[in-house]
């Protein structure tokens, strides 16, 4: 017998049916012996229905107030999911998370956890019961309900996981597992049957949507075995065959790992570049520029100084692409003359693509490939950062999609047996 904590996204619950039908699936988990915890998100679009109605109130809603408002979504479904085990004949019970103690810090909108007190899903489990636990929310030190952003429900999940000690943690959405690449771009991507939390840790930080970079995080940090699986096959699937249809995030590197060089190529449409150009070149210059940026709380991402060239340099950067005004605007009229450089300058149709694989740290010429295949396709690279086991370049958002594809080729990731 196992202990299991699985979670469902937004739209697995978008619908009655759907609920029912992961009371199904739940129920065939039990039924097989094994414990589970439930972990659920507001049904698909209630939650930006919320903040709507919120913001027709005021247009800036106040942060505690918005979170009492925003916890409500997950409150309806839990109710709706207990219910539905229980007409089906299984025993369950459900928690808001300040009920289940999910203990946060007071960043309303944004908190993180910073404990769980497990002892009351642990007794219901005793008794043969799912406990059934609202994703996004919990309580701060002084009792206010606090939410904790934009995918938060998955960051619930291996939460409860690590601490319950559980076997596992199921990500259950509406893709079956981890791909090479986005589908809708490269018809030809093929699903990852494994990939180690490194690699996850990169593809979601460079763009991959399957899931949020914060839940991975937790995970790797608390060592909890992630799943990724589909809530819209046959709840009805046998277990193995259940098991076998998703993607498994280990810490293990196995053979078929080691084999794969690149294991998936993420893509981030959204960035914009920004230029500080003819910048004095001495010691604390890079800082000015960027501490304006990050007072601003304005996250930086790719940086890139070039040579002096007669005790001038230029200094590149990249931002998310809804940060760019912002960004451009700030150091327009604050960095520019404060420090002597010649003009600012913007580009806010750039591109992040990125190679993925464990297998990078142990073959020479990757990045060449990669290069090499730009080249091919006429695409000039902007910028360029590395780590171990990634090589990101970014380039012209018009070729996202070419670069994609003649990537995907050229690692033989186009190959079904490559997955």
């Amino acid at each position: 017998m196992a202990l299991i904590v699985q979670k469902y996204g937004g739209t697995s619950v978008g619908s009655v049916e759907r609920i029912k039908n992961v009371a199904r699936r739940v129920i065939k988990w039990a039924d097989a012996g094994h414990q589970v915890v439930v972990v659920v998100s507001a049904m698909s679009g209630e939650t930006n229905r919320l903040i709507a109605l919120a913001r027709e109130i005021q247009p800036e809603p106040d942060p505690r107030e918005l979170d009492v408002v925003a916890a409500t979504g997950e409150q309806v479904t839990i109710g709706l999911l207990a219910m539905a085990l229980k007409s089906l004949g299984r025993d369950a019970r459900s928690y808001t998370g300040f009920q289940v103690g999910v203990h946060t810090d007071s960043a309303f909108t944004k908190a993180r956890i910073e404990s769980i007190d497990e002892q009351r899903m642990r007794a219901d489990l005793e008794l043969g019961r799912v406990v059934v636990v609202a994703g996004f929310q919990g309580m701060d030190a002084q009792g206010n309900i606090t939410t904790l952003g934009r995918g938060g429900s998955d960051t619930s999940g291996v939460a409860l996981a690590a601490a319950l000690g559980a076997d596992e943690c199921q990500i259950y959405t509406d893709v079956d597992g981890v791909y090479t690449t986005d589908p809708r771009v490269v018809p030809e991507a093929s699903k990852l049957p494994s990939i180690t939390f490194e690699e996850m840790l990169e593809m979601a930080s460079l763009g991959s949507k399957v899931l949020q970079i914060r839940s991975v995080e937790f995970a790797g940090k608390y060592r909890v075995r992630l799943r990724v699986l589909s809530s819209l096959t046959p709840w009805d699937l046998p277990l193995e065959d259940e098991m076998r249809s998703g993607t498994l995030i280990t810490f293990e590197e196995d053979q078929n790992m080691e084999r794969a060089v690149v294991s998936g190529i993420a893509f981030a449409r959204d960035e914009a570049k920004i230029t500080v150009v003819g910048v004095p070149d001495r010691p604390g210059i890079a800082y000015q520029i960027l501490s304006a940026v990050g007072q601003a709380n304005i996250e930086v991402d790719m940086i890139v100084q070039n040579q002096s060239v007669d005790g001038f340099t230029d200094f590149s950067f990249t931002v998310g692409r809804s940060e760019y005004a912002r960004a451009l605007g700030i150091l327009k009229n604050e960095v520019q003359g404060h420090i002597g450089a010649r003009e600012v300058l913007g580009d806010p149709k750039a591109c992040k693509v990125s190679i993925v694989g464990v297998g990078m740290r142990s073959h020479a010429g990757i990045a060449s490939t990669m290069f090499r295949t730009l080249s091919e396709e006429g695409i000039n690279i902007q910028m360029i950062s590395t780590s171990e086991i990634k090589v990101s370049v970014l380039i012209d958002e018009k070729y996202l999609e070419l670069a994609v594809r003649a990537l995907h080729r050229a690692f033989d990731l186009d190959d079904p047996a490559a997955g």
